[in-house]
């Protein structure tokens, strides 16, 4: 289990297209579902477990602090195989009331020189009931899972707020933390949501519905004096925590960009890190914060943490690497903790800022 056993089976996959290879991906990831010597072999060689690492959060225990962002599993069906990857904790979705089918093909591209993803997939998930009953087939995992929702691309932005309602009552009582999404750039409208009444009025009728932590996802294409205003916004308003950041609409990152989608990966990795940064300074000690854009190394994730993040996401880096990328992200963590002579991860959380 090398990282050349992985580069081997990514060098087939990538010569098919991107979609196929990620449906092609999944079915054996389904498959290992049911091969328990081989999920157990996996989780063996992968899965980091440290005290150094555990952290209790919102009455789960996040063994390690790597989590897959959404978009990989978007309906639910990976989620017994996330473990055994090496990830502490997944998100499932973004998952939308009703089933759609997403936006035309293609739209998946691998910007193979600049080690990134470029999607504009549009929410493709077979939708909120669909989820539910996979979300019921779980009672005996445990295992911390967030539930990534957004409105459908249909659904005026008017009414956008009766789609989030729909959803909350939806999964009040499921998963361990919701995601409120409007910062893809795949849903035409969606990320003019991202202001202060909506917020305010979203996370005011979510308090009404659930306890369960609720947490807004934004983008990385704002000002941060305008994300550090959104995201204090929806802190007084009872969101548990802010994820930053989604996909860029920055195209001039790079050349090879098509003019449409979100880019994630290397080419996200500054941009991301520089808002979350910001935002870090600014909320660190007020609330959960949770980094992903463009993570691909252990520093990378202990900067994201000293700057306040409490636990940190990957997707697009996992691609290109494979699943040797969590075990050694949670290795070099443990080792650059112990340097700087902490006991705890929490203890690094906002160390910038202290």
């Amino acid at each position: 289990m090398s990282l050349f056993s992985y580069q081997t089976i990514k060098s087939v996959l990538f010569k098919l297209d991107p979609e196929t290879a990620h449906l092609i991906g999944g079915l054996g990831l389904k498959a290992a579902a049911y091969a328990p010597t081989i999920l157990k072999l996996f989780k063996n060689h992968y899965f980091i477990q440290d005290p150094i690492l555990k952290q209790e959060l919102f009455g789960r225990t996040f063994y390690n602090p790597v989590g897959l962002a959404a978009g990989f599993d978007k309906n639910g069906e990976y989620i017994t195989a996330m473990p055994t990857l090496g990830f502490g904790y997944t998100e499932i979705g973004t998952i939308t009331p009703k089933p759609q089918a997403g936006n035309p093909k293609p739209r998946l591209f691998r910007l193979k020189e600049d080690r990134s993803i470029q999607n504009a997939m549009g929410f493709n998930n077979l939708g909120a009931a669909y989820m539910l009953k996979r979300l019921n087939k779980l009672y005996f995992f445990d295992y911390p899972i967030g539930v990534n929702i957004g409105k459908n691309k249909l659904t005026p932005e008017d009414e956008a707020l009766n789609d989030y309602e729909s959803l909350l009552n939806t999964f009040k009582d499921h998963g361990d933390y919701i995601v409120i999404n409007i910062s893809s750039p795949n849903t035409p409208g969606l990320r003019d949501l991202q202001n202060e009444k909506f917020i305010t009025d979203l996370f005011t009728m979510a308090k009404t519905i659930t306890d369960q932590p609720i947490f807004l996802k934004i983008a990385p294409d704002m000002t941060a004096d305008d994300a550090i205003a959104l995201c204090t916004t929806a802190v007084n308003a009872g969101a548990a925590g802010i994820i930053a950041t989604n996909t860029t609409i920055d195209y001039s990152v790079t050349k090879h960009a098509k003019d449409f989608g979100g880019i994630s990966g290397t080419l996200v990795r500054e941009k991301s890190y520089e808002l979350f940064k910001a935002i870090g300074k600014e909320l660190h000690n007020k609330t959960m914060l949770i980094s992903v854009g463009g993570i691909e190394t252990a520093e990378d994730a202990y900067r994201r943490i000293k700057a306040g993040a409490t636990l940190i996401q990957v997707y697009s880096m996992l691609i290109y690497n494979g699943p040797v990328m969590i075990k050694e992200i949670n290795e070099g963590l443990i080792k650059l903790l112990k340097a700087d002579g902490y006991n705890h991860i929490s203890e690094a959380v906002g160390a910038d800022w202290k």
